[in-house]
């Protein structure tokens, strides 16, 4: 009988797909990792395989590290540039090496290692350093992987029955990004922190880190901080025209909109006076309706748990990662919105009935309201939208559990409802040599919006009834006035759309990437009700935090300044949190965009294009050894640019930090 050994990339799900491939008669045996369980049962995985010898365990997260030799340890010598020609070695974390002696033990008593890691770049790297562990237990073992989106019974099994091979080249292109964060992130985190802490004060023992993701990232914020200081309100004045007819009442907007000119709105206003008689030039009565959502991706699941949920993105992937290896949803990393359509999702829909929240609302999609959700444009051919596998009670779950999967639920049915309908009318007037219109909307028929409160649609007042060509004396005609108030700050959402429109990062590295910059001082969360306009965060208490050393990460456009902002900003809504930067995230975006690089560190244009490499490789359209040569080329000029121009960076931190 063959003996196969089955290693997760987490202890819930390995005990998870155990449970179910042995349908719950499985021998548990202990390891020296606390956390570790070797779980021991026969399964029949089909042909080739037959009935196997099962030793299911697991990892937590990536086996290895990467570092530099010991011989450039030293901050001092050698000189940060040389890290980026520097040999890198790798190693199994000293906190892994009980799991790695595990699976290398395990692996010497089997014929075959199964992979159950998650279906992602991250887990295709994962996998390979699994099969390397084994490798060195058994040189022979045969390797495969089990690709799967959810822990529910029958998709494990039908994972277990369809294996293929790991994905070589997605596990290069991780290789690829773990080697170029390590080199740019250690030179330029040397560089910073040795040349700028000799200025003193409060960054006198800072760790001033750089990574080719943060700085973008804050550079976002920064640019929106510049752009709310420099605002300069302005005076603006428009016509608003009203007509009361068989009782009901249209408010026509100005087809200009505003001008900045009140003297030219005066003569305009007093031409229409002139007039005295409104025509009516268009009248337009047709269907409408507000779209159902589209299927969840991660990026758009952040965004929404940051404005309804009260979390911050990071919150919401930490919940919806416990939330899917409890078995509840499906896998939460993914940039898929269009179901694929083998996808059984009135089964899905049907599980939903029992709950007395909107167990009526899916009922009534089984009974025939059910619509096939809408497909977007994005596809990463690994794992589908996000979604509820099965049905959990309420009382089963913590508060940030609970609230989260309720979203993820209530989205799906939303997806799985007909549009919002209603009737829109639209009506168009000259009156003088001016154009002006009115809108209103009537709502027939909510649908989805029974079931998602997270989204509005409501009836706007209703028109009166009129005729083409029809002539009539407004019964009110005004010249208003207004001011044009400044942009508001970027919440967590503005930002993560801002990244995740840029390329910084992926869906599931976006949020580490935000509190990353929190952790390192460069911008802190406030109440955009109490943040003034021109203020900066103090920089006085800056803690000397460590910087990252080529890390797993949680598994082991700029534009111009100032500008005319619009006439109604978001500012100001208490309890809604932005992002401010501190005295010294300002000093370093102002210093390094002071340098004028010819390709800028605070920027996203770098980041981008390396997603972009990242991509080529994944494809076979590019080798990992090209994509170190070509982008270690790029920031290498970047540096030495950096170096160069050294006195523009301590300007602006002596300018933004010490107030010189």
């Amino acid at each position: 009988m063959t003996k196969v050994l089955c290693v997760a990339e987490k202890p819930s799900i390995s005990k998870a797909v155990a449970g179910h491939l042995a349908g719950g008669q499985f021998t548990t045996r202990s390891t020296s990792n606390q956390y570790i369980k070797n779980y021991c049962f026969r399964y029949d995985f089909g042909p080739p395989w037959g009935e196997c010898e099962v030793v299911m365990t697991a990892v937590i997260g990536h086996l290895t590290n990467i570092d530099f030799a010991p011989g450039y340890k030293n901050w001092s010598h050698p000189p940060p540039f040389t890290l980026f020609d520097a040999p890198v070695i790798t190693l199994v974390a000293d906190d892994k090496k009980a799991i790695a002696k595990n699976i290398q033990d395990q692996a010497r008593y089997a014929q075959a290692l199964f992979i159950w890691t998650d279906c992602d770049r991250e887990g295709e790297h994962i996998g390979s350093e699994i099969r390397d562990s084994a490798k060195k237990g058994n040189a022979r073992i045969q390797v495969k992987r089990a690709r799967f989106s959810n822990i529910e019974r029958a998709h494990i099994l039908n994972a277990a029955r369809n294996l293929r091979d790991l994905d070589e080249r997605q596990a290069n292109a991780v290789n690829a990004r773990f080697a170029l964060d390590l080199r740019t992130g250690a030179a330029f985190t040397r560089f910073l922190t040795t040349n700028l802490r000799p200025l003193g004060g409060p960054i006198a023992e800072a760790m001033i880190s750089y990574g080719s993701c943060q700085f973008p990232t804050l550079g976002f914020i920064v640019d929106q901080y510049f752009k709310v200081r420099n605002f300069v309100s302005e005076d603006f004045w428009s016509i608003k025209i009203s007509h009361k007819k068989d009782g009901l009442n249209a408010t026509f907007s100005w087809g200009r909109v505003r001008l900045f000119d009140r003297p030219s709105v005066t003569i305009l206003f007093e031409k229409c006076l002139g007039a005295k008689q409104a025509k009516v030039t268009k009248v337009q009565a047709k269907d409408t309706k507000k779209w159902r959502p589209l299927p969840l991706t991660t990026v758009e699941l952040q965004k929404m748990a940051t404005r309804f949920l009260r979390m911050t993105g990071q919150q919401a992937m930490t919940v919806a990662e416990q939330l899917y290896n409890k078995g509840f949803i499906s896998y939460p990393r993914t940039e898929t919105d269009r179901f694929d359509r083998g996808i059984d999702l009135r089964a899905l829909v049907q599980k939903q009935t029992q709950d007395n929240r909107w167990g009526d609302f899916a009922q009534n999609l089984v009974d025939g309201a059910f619509k096939q959700p809408r497909e977007g444009t994005h596809d990463d051919k690994a794992h589908p939208p996000i979604h509820p596998v099965t049905y959990v009670a309420s009382t089963a779950l913590n508060d940030n559990e609970r609230q989260l999967y309720e979203f993820v639920v209530r989205r799906f049915l939303a997806c799985c409802a007909d549009d919002a309908r209603g009737k829109a009318t639209d009506i168009e007037i000259e009156y003088g040599v001016e154009k002006f219109h009115a809108h209103g909307v009537i709502v027939l028929q909510r649908n989805y919006l029974d079931v998602y409160p997270y989204e509005n649609w409501t009836n706007s007042a209703e028109l009166p009834h009129f005729t083409l060509g029809e002539t009539f004396t407004p019964t009110e005609a005004n010249m208003t006035e207004g001011k044009t108030t400044p942009p508001s700050y970027l919440t967590e959402a503005d930002l993560i759309a801002l990244m995740d429109a840029n390329g910084i990062g992926t869906d599931a590295t976006m949020a580490e990437h935000i509190e990353k910059i929190q952790v390192r001082g460069y911008v802190q969360v406030v109440d955009s009700a109490v943040q003034q306009p021109d203020q900066v965060v103090d920089n006085a208490d800056i803690e000397d935090v460590p910087a990252s050393r080529g890390g797993r990460g949680s598994r082991g456009g700029r534009g111009g300044r100032g500008g005319q902002g619009r006439a109604v900003g978001r500012g100001g809504r208490r309890g809604v949190k932005v992002f401010v930067p501190t005295q010294l995230g300002v000093a370093l975006i102002q210093g390094f965009d002071g340098m004028n690089l010819e390709t800028s560190l605070s920027k996203p244009f770098l980041r981008k294009e390396m997603e972009l490499k990242m991509k080529l490789i994944c494809e076979g359209r590019m080798t990992q050894e090209q994509f170190l040569r070509e982008s270690i080329h790029q920031y290498r000029a970047a540096f030495d640019q950096s170096m160069e121009q050294l006195d523009v960076l301590k300007a602006a931190c002596r300018r933004y930090i010490f107030q010189q």
